[in-house]
């Protein structure tokens, strides 16, 4: 089912004050959840009384297992990191949370809280959890606590989503000192909670600016920085993203490039110097030590976000490489080590009118549905969102395929000589009057499968080198209608939440976040 944003259904009329809701979902597409009678089980978690995820009152945070989180309720809201950095506001960076509810009398979708963090020029990009569904059987913990690293100033917020989920509050600020002297370690990129109730954050540089891939540990109460994960001498070249899955005693990390080379923008010739990354490691869970590094080549260049698959018998995943424009799967071996193979490859176009004769996709954000079925992921150069069916773990199936934007966008300067897929350009995508500028990024499914939320912001110094228009006028966050049983995905052409109205001028939003859990922030043990 392959769609593009102007073959998407009419808008309906909004019985609130004139403004447009979400019309019903297209042909094979699933309608919203129906209403559910809510018990407090967690500040964030309203579980229907006949759902088999209310299992135990005493339970700690999340489900118990990724197919209880399917069961679980629609989401209400969603956090979003925004930034001014790049761009020509002068105001602090905030926390966005934004109203996803059709069921709320605030909806039409739209900011409805902001949390203004004090520094100017952080940029928050990715966060975490201080307790997840790797806590689920500690009644001790519970979801409190959102964890935001700051990429360039090494900075770590801490913020309290629990006294009031629409409203959050500053709760702690971890100051970059601490990381780089405890650590020798700087730029923190992913956040994960772990079972034993630390906070384990992956940092991509040290501090003078050159690759080094560390992890550093937190106190889960205090936030206390308590030093290095890895073994002193394992530290990688270079760092970004991590999973960890204990049931097979295993981490997997991957690889972006040195924060002086990111800094200014994306410039092939740092390529060629060796300042990005195009190798996985495979870390001994229990004992932290680094156990080997598959170089994946020019073919898998830039391996960016990792996701295991969520059950967690599985010893096997993906990994999205952007440079390479692929997604390879890694898995165990009959010998017991680990291994990779090519699954997918997003051609590059031949093209003029851009930097390069050759546009790679960019495959930059990938997430697996909690049943393990689909996997989705953004090609942020080109424009497009993919669905595939992953049911054959070898033999990813496109299923669904939306253009939200882009690069190559039918009425733009950039035009495609030769396009090995051979389809026509993809006309602008106008959303409620909107043009998107920018191109699909981050990504994050509603626990049931059956929304796919998008927002359009990467990076701000490679927002501006490739979408300027989008620091102008803001970034946006899309919804698009998703059939979970036989694949597809189409836009919903009545969500719109448009960050170039925020009050002090367009910002640019990046990864989302669900108070209770979702498929790119959980891990199951």
């Amino acid at each position: 089912m392959l769609a593009s944003c102007q073959q998407l259904p009419p808008e309906g009329p909004c019985p609130v004050a004139g403004v447009p809701t979400a019309a019903p979902p297209p042909t094979g597409c699933i309608a919203s959840d129906p209403d559910r009678t809510a018990l407090q089980t967690d500040p964030f978690l309203r579980i229907t009384s006949s759902s088999s995820t209310m299992a135990c009152l005493s339970c700690g945070p999340g489900y118990k297992t990724p197919l209880d989180a399917m069961k679980g309720p629609r989401g209400e809201i969603v956090y979003l990191p925004c930034i001014y950095r790049n761009t020509d506001v002068h105001e602090a960076r905030l926390l966005a949370t934004g109203d996803v509810d059709p069921r709320s009398p605030t909806y039409c979708p739209r900011v409805i809280h902001r949390l203004e963090v004090p520094n100017l020029r952080d940029e928050l990009h990715h966060s975490g959890w201080n307790a997840c569904s790797s806590c689920h059987g500690d009644a001790t913990k519970s979801r409190s606590l959102l964890i935001l690293p700051a990429l360039i100033s090494s900075r770590i917020y801490v913020v309290d989503v629990a006294t009031d989920p629409r409203a959050p509050r500053m709760h702690k600020i971890v100051e970059p000192t601490e990381l780089m002297w405890k650590c020798g370690l700087a730029n923190p990129h992913t956040s994960h909670c772990l079972g034993n109730g630390q906070i384990m954050i992956g940092c991509i540089g040290d501090p003078s600016g050159n690759g080094k891939g560390g992890f550093a540990l937190l106190d889960g109460e205090s936030f206390e920085v308590l030093g290095n994960w890895e073994k002193p001498g394992d530290a990688t070249a270079f760092g970004y993203d991590f999973w960890y899955q204990p049931r097979h005693n295993v981490m997997i990390s991957t690889e972006w490039g040195a924060p002086k080379a990111l800094a200014k923008g994306f410039d092939m010739q740092h390529v060629k110097e060796g300042l990005y990354g195009t190798s996985i490691h495979v870390w001994d869970w229990s004992s932290h030590e680094k156990l080997q590094s598959i170089d994946l080549g020019m073919e898998g260049a830039v391996p960016l976000e990792v996701r295991f698959l969520h059950e967690p018998s599985a010893a096997e995943g993906y990994v999205g490489c952007a440079l390479g424009s692929t997604v390879y799967r890694f898995f165990r071996t009959k010998k017991g080590d680990w291994t990779t193979e090519l699954v997918i490859k997003v051609p590059s176009k031949k093209v003029e009118g851009w930097a390069m004769p050759e546009m790679p996709s960019l495959i930059t954000d990938i997430l697996i549905s909690l049943d393990d079925r689909y996997l989705y992921f953004s090609n942020w150069l080109h424009g497009d969102i993919r669905q595939y069916d992953i049911t054959d773990r070898s033999k990813p199936r496109l299923v669904g395929q939306a253009f939200l934007g882009g690069s190559i966008q039918s009425d733009g300067a950039v035009r495609v000589l030769e396009d090995p897929e051979d389809r026509e350009q993809p006309p602008p995508c106008v959303i409620k009057g909107k043009r998107v500028q920018g191109s699909p990024q981050m990504l994050q499914l509603s626990l049931d499968g059956r929304r796919l939320y998008v927002t359009t912001s990467l990076y701000s110094a490679w927002d501006k080198q490739f979408y300027p228009d989008m620091l102008k006028e803001g970034s946006v966050m899309m919804q698009l209608d998703v059939d979970n049983v036989n694949g597809g995905i189409v836009l919903n052409k009545d969500f719109l939440v448009d960050f170039g109205k925020e009050p002090h001028g367009p910002v640019l939003a990046h990864e989302l976040r669900y108070p209770g859990g979702d498929c790119t922030s959980d891990i199951w043990l």
